[in-house]
């Protein structure tokens, strides 16, 4: 890992999405999916040189339990923790350490006097209400000689606390949803919806009324489109071009195309799907609702470190629940037999190669590791795989600053709607419950700033260049400028200069060539990628697939999508094994009870041709 000073001294089940007719779904319509036990039980190993590849497995063995999953990501962990849990042998590997791009990162050198060094992380940790596969994994987990689990380590904060500073003196806080408050009945019909949404885009004056009326206008269109509609015109439709936002102004573009994006979720409205798009804005939706009537708020992190909050109790517990871990042991590919998985390559930290044998495989890396472990036999006995190569993946990455004095910025989770990198912020002591001194670093370090940078690709107001053309020491520069200037252009001086004491960008990133290069890119939503992506269950029988690029609920690179993915290929490989073992718990999306007829009806207009209801463009 690089680290860098200051001047100044870092988501139903897959079967079921397949078929959009069993999709529509009723607001806090539960868990999907029970049934049976487990038995299954067998001997694996480490096979070591190529002669292992030539070497068929045994087949008149014990019963066959051994699994192998491969990457620690949040499905990988999943998984391993599902199956562990029906009784089979669980090993993990991953190339780096546990807990893939989740991990928290220490910044190494910064740890004295028995503090542990200063931590940093991909990004925000961000979860909201409409998550429920992770929240469900939460609840399993203890914090030891707490009584609690991890899921209580979660500090929800309402709707209204996230903030949306902008340059120039432009008012802050977002006009589109967040931070109007409304009577929630008039959000259960359409006319009521279409009524309170104008006022909400027009809060501020910033939206003219005949853009602000549009706008609703497609809310509500998305709002009451059946899953056949979804699926077969939305998936096809990106959302800039569904909120016409081309032939609008630049207010209606910044907010209602951009700014709503960037709010929901690191995407790029130009390419995201509609449909993708539209169904996080449906759960913000329904969560805002449920926040408004006395349920659960909106938006919640973890009151730590992930490491020390989630993933360092997770790992601990499924170590006595049986699983072993390999971290820094890379899968370099797999051994094909008779048309299965005979083993998977594994190179260990000396460089070695050794083979390990399993009876079922779970692979959980990412798209841009995956798709490139597809050999030519592999892509032969499940064609699915080489679709793959169509999916995208773009640059989203993570800056820790690490300063002197507390930082108060607002509620503490910021959105800057007009930085050209797409730049959002936490500010770490606002959730974390700590004396962050006396706990880490050198004890004058007193707060951190956790930011994600969501775009490379758009030139920075410092030094005009992308992020992927400036050195390491210019990204903190210009991240630091494109923050102060949202913060600081009132006059009041909410960032101050000099209170950077260490800051640590990424270390996936890396210099070479006069550009950086990314390691651990992330998988972005583009229109029509629904196909191009697999299912749990590929057609090698004992080959599963658990991560983000997994047909889901919410199919964008997240912690709920790939808790998903993983529960799903554990689902496939129970079928698989013949295994009466109770399925691991799947959950269905929400959606508007009241708007339940309209998408019905939709459902036989889309069938007959005919356009949404209210889809007046």
């Amino acid at each position: 890992m690089t680290t860098q000073r200051s001047a100044a001294t870092r988501r139903s089940s897959t079967a079921r999405q397949q078929d959009p007719e069993v999709s529509r779904r009723s607001l806090l319509r539960g868990a999907a999916a029970v049934a049976g036990t487990a038995g299954l039980a067998a001997t694996t190993g480490m096979v070591a040189g190529p002669a292992a590849a030539r070497t068929p497995r045994r087949r008149n063995g014990p019963a066959r339990n051994t699994v192998a999953v491969l990457g620690a990501g949040i499905g990988g962990l999943t998984a391993a923790h599902e199956l562990a849990e029906r009784g089979f042998q669980v090993t993990v590997f991953d190339r780096k350490e546990l807990g893939g791009k989740s991990r928290t990162i220490p910044l190494p050198g910064t740890g004295g006097d028995g503090r542990a060094p200063l931590p940093g992380e991909h990004g925000a940790r961000g979860f909201t209400s409409f998550y429920h596969h992770v929240h469900d994994t939460m609840r399993r987990i203890p914090v030891p000689g707490t009584g609690k689990t991890v899921y209580d380590n979660l500090i929800p904060f309402s709707v209204n606390d996230p903030r949306y500073p902008r340059a120039n003196n432009l008012p802050d806080g977002f006009p589109l949803m967040f931070g109007f408050y409304f009577d929630p009945r008039q959000a259960l019909t359409p006319e009521g919806m279409q009524r309170t949404l104008v006022e909400v885009f027009m809060k501020n004056n910033l939206i003219p009324l005949p853009e602000a009326m549009y706008m609703a206008g497609r809310v509500i269109t998305y709002l009451t489109s059946s899953e056949e509609r979804r699926f077969g015109q939305w998936e096809h439709v990106s959302w800039w071009d569904f909120v016409g936002a081309g032939t609008r102004s630049a207010q209606f573009q910044a907010l209602a195309a951009t700014g709503l994006t960037r709010a929901l979720v690191a995407a790029k409205e130009y390419v995201a799907s509609t449909r993708t798009m539209g169904n996080m804005m449906e759960g913000f939706f329904i969560a805002l609702l449920q926040e408004l009537t006395g349920g659960p708020k909106v938006y919640e992190v973890l009151n730590g470190p992930t490491n020390e909050a989630w993933l360092d109790p997770w790992i601990s517990m499924l170590r006595t629940m049986g699983v072993r871990f390999h971290p820094g042991h890379a899968l370099d590919g797999f051994v094909v037999t008779d048309d299965r998985i005979g083993g998977a390559r594994i190179q260990r930290p000396d460089g070695s190669t050794q083979v390990f044998e399993a009876d079922w495989y779970v692979c959980a890396v990412p798209t841009d590791r995956a798709r490139g472990l597809w050999s030519p036999e592999i892509r032969a006995l499940d064609p699915a795989l080489g679709r793959m190569d169509a999916l995208t993946v773009d640059w989203m990455n993570g800056m820790q600053m690490f300063v002197t004095e507390k930082l108060e910025l607002g509620a503490g989770y910021n959105i800057y709607l007009d930085a050209p990198w797409r730049l959002t912020s936490y500010t770490q002591r606002a959730f974390w419950d700590v004396d962050y001194a006396a706990k880490y670093g050198d004890g004058s370090i007193v707060d951190g700033l956790t930011i994600d940078i969501a775009d490379w690709d758009t030139p920075g107001i410092l030094f005009g260049k992308t992020a992927k053309h400036c050195t390491r020491a210019e990204i903190y520069q210009e991240t630091w400028a494109q923050m102060t200037a949202a913060l600081n252009d009132d006059g009041r001086i909410q960032l101050k200069e000099g209170i950077v004491r260490e800051w640590l960008l990424d270390p996936g990133i890396t210099w070479a060539d006069g550009q950086n290069h990314n390691d651990e890119p992330l998988l972005v939503n583009t229109i029509g990628s629904w196909a191009d992506r697999p299912t749990a269950n590929t057609k090698i029988p004992n080959l599963f697939l658990a991560a983000d690029y997994v047909r889901t609920n919410f199919d964008l690179a997240t912690m709920e999508g790939a808790d998903e993915a993983g529960r799903t290929a554990v689902n496939a490989l129970l079928e698989a094994a013949g295994s009466t073992a109770p399925r691991a718990q799947l959950f269905t999306r929400d959606s508007i009870p009241a708007f339940e007829p309209l998408r019905r009806l939709d459902a036989a207009r889309y069938l007959a041709g005919q356009p949404n209801l209210f889809d007046l463009s």
